[in-house]
């Protein structure tokens, strides 16, 4: 067993048993398989038995398990064991796995120092962390692990070391480490726990570029915990991305101030992605609260606009069309669009097509139709075409359609061998190796480099 092979296994989810596999494995009574091949150096199967191992009560047996894979020095699995051991009880065997990987800092040492807190050694993880302030990943865990700990002003202090005072940035990415719209982030995080509101709020409003991360709005949160409903509102109409205006419209509807909501997602914004966003997030409210067909009107009267009819937009409304029974409706509007695109359909619309057709009853036609367009016989359509065919009972088509497009769907056509139980080819075909280069194992750290 390789740490690089390993972790290039991983990464590319290639020549290996891939995580929703191993559960579909399992899900069908398939455990000798994947406790087989945990010893055979498939990582996410010894994963998954470890954790069943664990969970029964064959703590040693686990171990074992996990020991060859820990041997080869790769983090993943050092961080797995030590995971278990914590979950166990024993967290002094946990550090001491996971200490000597720490010093390469990064993924390794925010694990550490978060488990050092845990178990009563909170200073250490705060000189651990402090040090390593440059990374905005341990930034972020030096603010968290701090609370309660009568250390915030330290900590605010050495994050608003690093926000030039005169420094106006370019782009998100002009300072090297720990860029200044993260630090004002952490140090407002840390005003708000103390109490100091209004600082918070004041910081986050002299972000440059980064205001929002995972489609969350730091400020827009911030502001609904307080109940400061109209500070958000304001605020709600000039953030361009449309997550202040989600966030308002999520608290008014906790309150029971639907149409107070709907109202929210219906003003109307030059935008593209606060348009398009909107009206979406509208239609999934509207559907929460049994108004499918005024959900549908939304997204038809966006898909019918000038530039309303992008793949993922129309993609959207065929869904509701099809969710509440109306999937020829959705048929008649895929043909508008395809006449309004001068007749063309390529496969990201015609896909849409074929699973309102299979809803109507036309699998069969439906199938015809897609071996007649011009992309139906690339891997993509193959794949479209197999999910059909297995939800329709029909699996064994399913896997004729997909096998001369193995390469491609390689995952896809080994689930439906798994689904007929021929688990063993299934494996096989998983396992099948394409030679590449492998790179370099990371070490856990980021690079202050491009690219990054």
């Amino acid at each position: 067993m390789d740490a690089a092979d390993l972790d290039h296994r991983a990464r590319t989810l290639s020549g290996c048993i891939p995580p929703l596999l191993v559960s579909r494995l399992l899900e069908l009574d398939h455990e000798k398989e994947v406790e087989f091949q945990a010893g055979r150096g498939e990582w996410f199967c010894a994963r998954a038995w470890t954790r069943l191992l664990g969970e029964r009560g064959r703590r040693a047996e686990a171990l074992e398990v996990l020991a060859p894979y820990v041997a080869t020095g790769w983090w993943p699995a050092a961080r797995a064991q030590a995971e278990l051991l914590e979950s166990w009880g024993r967290a002094e065997e946990a550090i001491a796995l996971a200490r000597p990987y720490a010093e390469v800092g990064g993924l390794p040492l925010e694990f550490f120092a978060r488990l050092l807190a845990r178990h009563g050694r909170r200073d250490e993880a705060l000189v651990l962390l402090s040090a390593g302030i440059e990374d905005w990943l341990l930034a972020t865990a030096l603010v968290e692990v701090a609370e309660g700990a009568g250390r915030d002003e330290d900590m605010a202090a050495l994050l608003a070391a690093r926000i030039p005072a005169r420094h106006r940035c370019d782009g998100p990415w002009c300072c090297r480490g720990l860029d200044p719209d993260t630090a004002i982030g952490l140090v407002a995080a840390i005003r708000e726990r103390q109490g100091r509101v209004d600082e918070a709020i004041a910081l986050l409003h002299t972000r440059q570029h980064i205001t929002s991360v995972n489609n969350h709005d730091q400020l827009a949160d911030l502001l609904a915990r307080h109940g400061r409903i109209e500070e958000l509102r304001v605020y709600a109409a000039s953030e361009h991305l449309g997550h202040a205006a989600r966030r308002l419209a999520e608290v008014l509807e906790e309150r029971g101030d639907v149409e107070g909501a709907i109202a929210v997602y219906r003003q109307t914004d030059d935008s593209p992605v606060r348009r398009h966003h909107g009206a979406v997030d509208l239609a999934r409210l509207l559907v929460r609260h049994g108004r499918g067909d005024e959900a549908i009107e939304v997204m038809r009267t966006l898909v019918d606009s000038p530039g309303g009819a992008e793949d993922w937009l129309v993609d959207t409304l065929c869904t509701l069309y099809a969710d509440h029974g109306r999937a020829r409706d959705g048929l008649a509007c895929l043909d508008t669009v395809k006449a309004r695109r001068g007749g063309e359909e390529e496969w990201d619309f015609f896909r849409m097509r074929l699973r309102l057709m299979a809803d109507c009853g036309l699998l069969d036609e439906a199938l015809e139709q897609a071996r007649a367009h011009p992309e139906g016989d690339t891997s993509y359509a193959a794949h479209t075409l197999s999910d059909l065919l297995a939800e329709a009972g029909r699996t064994e088509e399913a896997v004729a359609v997909l096998e001369p497009h193995t390469p491609a769907n390689r995952a896809s056509l080994a689930g439906h061998l798994i689904d007929l139980g021929r688990v063993e080819d299934a494996v096989a075909l998983l396992q099948q190796r394409t030679p590449e280069p492998v790179v370099p194992v990371p070490t856990g750290a980021f690079s202050t480099e491009p690219p990054f």
